[in-house]
Formats: structure tokens, sequence, C-alpha cells
């Protein structure tokens, strides 16, 4: 995919991105051999061709099938500093990544192994890159209530590192109601809360994460436009969604990028952010993701602008960073002479 020069150059935060799905098969392969982890591909070609599946819950088998490679405090820097790497190419300013412990506690990997690797790999890319950062945990909603209290529990030492709680993995038949309780806990010990609702899930998925869970963010949100009120209510709360339209065409919630609802939910006034999920299984990062509302949805570089505004409004940023971010937005576009 070609990227515009526009794009390129366009300052942008990523808010919905899964470290562990920025794992590239290169990198995969590099770390099961250096810690004698056999993986059910010959090759990396033939494990590039698995990245092949057409709903969430395939996609989500080899998702996990890679995690296993993960064990060292260097497996998760080097997985993070990759991602950062290519990135910071795409001029992306600012990150606000999701971790899965519960993905590595439950094969015996410590929380502060994955954690502090993580945050390695972020430290030098803020001094490297001068890419900001935000970390936040999520928990594994297939997974039951205990499971996540205890998670919860274990991120209490490292507290302060940890900006926000999120909400992910297998969305159909985990409704956002079955985590009331684990979130009102995480509001009560001062994290604010994201979660995945409306991509599998119905529009009642995105009704239980703002009245239930209490969201600053919906991550994904596409189906609430099946429901007229719903999406007045997000555009008069101006609630932030995190939509991913490669991830959404790869995982089959809309059949074709000309399809995406991104326009729609601009005419609807909602507030849109463009991020990657899982670019190395979705065939993209950030700016592939811009490119492709452009080329296949309409969406002209003055909106494309104004959403990597609200990319930096809807982070967790302080002020003074979120707001030198979009002035370097606004430089951009007036440079390129778009939205004069």
């Amino acid at each position: 995919m070609n990227i515009s020069p526009f794009i390129q150059g366009l300052p942008k935060a990523e808010l919905h991105l899964h470290i562990e799905g920025s794992f590239e098969p290169d990198l995969m392969f590099e770390i099961a051999r250096r810690n004698g982890i056999s993986l059910p591909y010959d090759t990396v070609e033939a494990l590039r061709a698995a990245y092949d599946f057409s709903n969430l819950q395939d996609f989500l088998d080899i998702y996990y099938q890679g995690m296993q490679v993960l064990v060292t405090r260097e497996d998760f820097r080097d997985l993070t500093a990759a991602y950062l790497d290519r990135v910071a190419a795409q001029n992306v300013r600012h990150v606000e990544i999701f971790f899965d412990p519960q993905g590595h506690t439950s094969r015996g990997i410590e929380f502060a192994t994955v954690i502090d690797g993580i945050r390695d790999a972020l430290e030098q890319g803020e001094r490297e890159h001068g890419i900001s950062f935000r970390l936040i945990m999520c928990f594994l909603r297939h997974l039951d209530e205990a499971d996540a209290f205890d998670t919860l529990e274990a991120a209490l030492p490292f507290r302060d590192h940890i900006a926000a709680v999120g909400l992910d993995s297998s969305e159909t038949g985990h409704p956002p109601s079955k985590f009331a309780r684990v979130f009102a806990k995480a509001r009560e010990l001062g994290f604010p809360a994201v979660a995945h609702a409306g991509e599998e899930g119905p529009p009642e998925y995105v009704v239980e994460a703002l009245d239930q869970l209490q969201v600053r963010r919906i991550d994904h949100g596409n189906r609430a436009l099946e429901d007229p009120a719903l999406t007045a209510r997000l555009a008069a709360l101006g609630m932030p969604l995190t939509v991913c339209p490669l991830s959404n065409l790869k995982l089959c919630v809309v059949d074709d990028l000309e399809n995406h609802p991104l326009p729609a939910m601009l005419d609807a006034g909602l507030v849109v952010t463009l991020n990657s999920d899982d670019p190395a299984f979705f065939g993209g990062y950030i700016n592939e993701n811009y490119q492709a509302m452009s080329d296949h949805a309409g969406v002209d570089d003055a909106a494309l602008a104004e959403i990597a505004r609200q990319s930096f409004r809807a982070s967790f940023l302080d002020a003074p960073r979120r707001d030198a971010l979009i002035a370097e937005v606004d430089a951009w576009a007036r440079k390129c002479g778009v939205g004069q």
C-alpha cells in the first residue's frame, strides 16, 4: 500500500494496539529459537500463511499460540521495541498500549516480567523516538470474574505504571456486565476504564460498557450505529471510539472497506480515532489504516487531520503534552494546505 505524503507526515496517536498483536512472524521465530520453544510451523513463511482467518476466534487461537514464546523480560522488551521502531517511522507521537497479563501469568510468567519488559522498551522509545506512552492492562473476557479480580490484585504493586484498565478477547457471549464488579473495584483504586464493545457483540454491549463499566473510551463500537438512540448518545457524550478498519476487514466485521462505517460515524458527529489493533495479523500499521480510509471510504485529508487531533484529545495524556501534539497536527495541515 502506498502511503500519501500527508498521512506519512501527519502526527498521530495510537490508542488501540495490543502489543501481543504486533508480533511479526520473523521475531516470533527468533524469540522461539532463543527460548528453545518449538512452533508448529517449519518456516517464517509458513507461519505468515497461517495468519489467515475469517473470524475473531480463529484469530485469537493463533494469537494466544504466539504468546507462548514470550518468557523473559528481554522477550517483552524486544516485542515492544520492534513495534515502536515501526510506528516511529510512521510519525506516531504517542501510544497507549494494551497488554494481557492473564495470557502470561497463566503460563507461570511473573507479572513483573511482563510489565517491566514492556516498560523498558517504552522508556527507550520515549528517549530515542520521542514517543510518549501510557500502558493499559486488559482483562480477558473469556476468563471468569475471579481471575480478573486476581489480576487486578497482582497489578497493585505496579499501579503507578498502569494508566487504565480495559476489556478484550472473545466478545460474543461475554458481555461487559460480566465484569461490572471488577471495574467498580478498579475505579475505587483510581483506574479509569476502556472496553472493547460492539465489534462482534451487539449494541447492548456498548450500552453496558457505558453504564456498568463507566468507560472513558469504546474500543471498536461499530455496531453502535445499529441503534440510532445509542449513536446519538455517544455523540452527545463525545465518547471516543477507537476504530480499526483493517482489523474489521480481516475479521469480517465488514465485507469491504468501501462499506466501512467510518464515514457514517463522522456524519453522525461521533468522535473517532484510527488504529491498527493487531497489525502483525491484520496487514497494516496505523498509516495503512489511515490510507485505507482515504483510498476506499473517501475520507479526505481534512477529516484525517481531525481524526489525528481526536486521537490526542481522546488519550490519557496530560494537557500540556496533548495540546502540543495537537499543535503539531495543525502545523502539518497548514504546511500541506489542508483545511484552509
